[in-house]
């Protein structure tokens, strides 16, 4: 256990993490360079392009001290994303030490110090590491002062690094070793291990990545998961590197992974305990949570005949992604598809891609809205995924929506800005705190609801890309929401309905209206576009009908036959009118679906 540290990498999107693990990998020989490739540790070919790690990895280093031993260093990945933000906290609970990976040219962001809160809840040394140092735009000394300020460190504590070149990377090696505690725990004790990552191999099944705080594990031994209560036998034990090596035992403080043929993901949880059936623990490790979707949209495929081949699609992405949720679910406008639940916008735009990608199934995505609470005059309190679930307002006592603390951390120009955006966004301002004398740090309690569609993109245009926002959930609140339907012809369409703030519904409503009227095409008979809350309507447009000239042949002669003629026709279109339906094109739908945008 002496020659043994565990740490993990914290940093904000495109901080340089994935980068410096390369260099990591390279320093320590743990890959040849006939297989290194940039970004080694993102296997998804979606991660490379975007730039972003999606899924956390695990990769175990040999590295040679200046003091004659041999080290085994558990490098454990992390997602940057503060949509990914449980499986960080799984993460850093699994290590001893953090590097806190800081651009030396866009200083300190909101999700470093997101991050860094978990890795100082969970008592893990941080070791401060400058990174980018070489680029002409560092600003070393400004970045080392926030630092400081942030983590009340020294000067020469903090590391100097480059990603790009390699600088330092020898340096950082040798503070792991120095610095991060070795692993503490009883290798006699009962069998405890806690499970921070999982990966489906269409093979073996699901494999857990796991790191063992008590006792020792051997392979073919009987070994239960304590939060499903399920028990299996591990088939299969070993260590990571870039490929899996299998071991006979792993011991107190060892990261390793282990395959017992289950083949469906929904039976691994991360954050779970495991332990030995002949001789279990006592208590779980505690941090266990089940993954809660925080945005629901419904997938529609655009084709109805290709549902089944989406609902394939759909549970082998779960298999990979055990935090997606989805259940099926039908609508009269769409046809079949499934309601689904993500962990944020990112989640859904990747999940999203990868159906495209993966699978090649082009869908439907309906308005993404999140869940509400509504308390009925009965006293029930109900779950309200979508806007069709809401009882009627006759009955309704109540609703509740979900809110957020929100830090965005920005220059001090932007200040007023950002308040008329968020003030717009139903926010409130509770906190405001000047990191340095440019770095000013907001912190708002806002809806969830209000940050699910543009609010990310909106805040970088007005600040030139000069904020950075990161969100945690608080609590459900009582809200004035109201459901609004869109009706054509005075029949509501499902798939377009929404819960809104009843002081944006007006110009909501009203916006739907005038990009339905541009989209929808032309029919025989007049349609009428309407928006509205119950049985009033708050905004209307009308497309005319198509009218054929049917007194064109009627040239001179007497005035009556025209008068007959139009008579007829008007009786015509009014038959028309009552039995006729409106045909919403799946094109019309995704235009409309992304007035959000």
């Amino acid at each position: 256990m002496e020659l043994i540290r565990n740490f993990c990498v914290i940093a904000h999107i495109d901080h340089g993490k994935s980068t410096l693990s390369d260099r990591l990998l390279e320093t320590t020989k743990t890959i040849s360079e006939r297989e290194m490739k940039n970004q080694a540790l993102d296997n998804m070919d979606l991660e490379r392009e975007r730039g972003i790690t999606i899924k956390s990895h695990a990769i175990q280093l040999y590295y040679n001290h200046s003091n004659g031993n041999k080290y085994t260093l558990n490098l454990i990945d992390t997602p940057g994303h503060v949509d990914f933000s449980y499986e960080v906290s799984r993460s850093i609970a699994a290590c001893e030490g953090a590097l806190l990976l800081v651009d030396a040219s866009q200083g300190i962001q909101a999700q470093t110090i997101s991050n860094l809160y978990l890795a100082l809840e969970h008592d893990l040394e941080i070791l401060p590491v400058l990174n980018k140092v070489d680029m002409e735009s560092a600003m070393i000394e400004e970045v080392s002062d926030q630092i400081i300020d942030l983590i009340g460190c020294e000067l020469e504590d903090i590391l100097h690094a480059s990603g790009k070149t390699g600088q330092g990377v020898p340096e950082l090696l040798e503070a792991i070793v120095n610095r991060v505690p070795a692993p503490k725990g009883d290798p006699k004790a009962p069998l405890q291990a806690l499970i921070f990552d999982s990966m489906f191999n269409p093979f073996r099944g699901v494999v857990a990545y796991f790191r063992i705080l008590n006792g020792t594990l051997s392979k073919n031994e009987n070994v239960r998961f304590v939060n499903t209560g399920k028990e299996y036998s591990a088939d299969e034990i070993g260590i990571l590197q870039i490929n899996q090596i299998e071991k006979k035992k792993l011991h107190t403080g060892d990261v390793g992974y282990i395959i017992t043929g289950i083949k469906e993901s929904k039976e691994i949880k991360v954050g779970d305990t495991i332990t030995s059936v002949e001789n279990p623990c006592a208590e779980a490790i505690q941090g266990f949570e089940l993954v809660k979707p925080m945005v629901f949209a419904g997938i529609y495929p655009i084709d109805n005949d290709d549902f089944e081949d989406l609902r394939d699609s759909m549970e082998k992405l779960q298999l990979n992604d055990a935090s997606l949720v989805f259940e099926p679910e039908s609508s009269v406008a769409l046809g079949f598809g499934f309601r689904c639940g993500f962990l944020g916008m990112l989640h859904l735009e990747i999940i999203q891609e990868r159906l495209s990608r993966e699978f090649n199934q082009e869908v439907i995505t309906t308005v993404p809205n999140v869940s509400y609470y509504s308390y009925t005059k009965k006293g029930e309190k109900l779950l309200i995924n979508t806007p069709n679930d809401l009882p009627d307002p006759t009955l309704l006592e109540k609703v509740e929506e979900p809110f957020i603390r929100a830090q965005i951390i920005t220059k001090p120009e932007y200040i007023g800005t950002i308040m008329n955006l968020c003030m717009d966004k139903r926010g409130v301002l509770t906190k405001q705190t000047y990191l340095t004398t440019d770095r000013v740090e907001m912190t708002f309690e806002m809806p969830l609801a209000e940050i699910v569609f543009d609010f990310y993109d909106r805040l970088k245009s007005i600040t030139r890309g000069y904020a950075s926002f990161d969100y945690a959930p608080i609590d459900y609140r009582a809200s004035d929401l109201v459901k609004l339907d869109i009706r054509l012809n005075g029949e509501p369409v499902d798939a377009l309905s929404s819960l809104v703030h009843r002081e944006k519904a007006d110009p909501f409503g009203r916006r739907i209206c005038k990009k339905l009227r541009e989209l929808l095409p032309r029919q025989q008979f007049m349609i009428a576009i309407q928006a509205s809350i119950g049985a009033k309507i708050i905004a209307r447009e009308t497309i005319s009908a198509l009218r054929k000239d049917v007194t064109a042949k009627c040239y001179g002669g007497d005035i009556t036959r025209k008068r007959k003629l139009l008579e007829k026709q008007k009786k015509g279109k009014k038959k028309m009118r009552q039995i006729g339906t409106v045909q919403v094109p799946q094109k019309t739908f995704l235009e409309v679906l992304k007035i959000n945008d």
